[in-house]
């Protein structure tokens, strides 16, 4: 029996190590880190225990890592819209109309209900 217990910057560490021999490949390649996913997935079934103070779904990532965008495919499964359309909501909510500028949060004006 193995005392070894991946925890999540262990975890982390591996995936950037997946994720830099992809992005040495072409900026879409995803192959190291599906394959990175896979093998976790693979090992968190045939030894529980590894894993036992994570809670990752391997097989969610893995989809979407096998998706043809898998930055637009964690927006919708989070906010229900691509990366372009959650960007394009937040520069509107951020907009003053009346002055024509955009405006950040902080000094986004407040709305008020008044009715004279």
């Amino acid at each position: 029996m193995t005392s070894f217990r991946y925890d999540k910057e262990n975890l982390f560490k591996e995936f950037e190590i997946a994720k830099n021999k992809d992005l040495k490949k072409s900026k879409n390649t995803y192959s190291n880190r599906i394959q990175f996913l896979k093998e976790h997935r693979d090992l968190k079934k045939s030894k529980p225990a590894i894993y036992e103070f994570l809670d990752i779904n391997f097989d969610n990532l893995i989809l979407a890592y096998e998706d043809k965008n898998p930055r637009d495919y964690f927006y919708k499964k989070v906010f229900g819209m691509t990366y372009a359309e959650k960007k394009a909501e937040e520069e509107a909510e951020y907009y003053d109309l009346d002055n024509g500028e955009k405006v950040y949060m902080k000094n986004k004006p407040e709305v008020t209900d008044t009715i004279q």
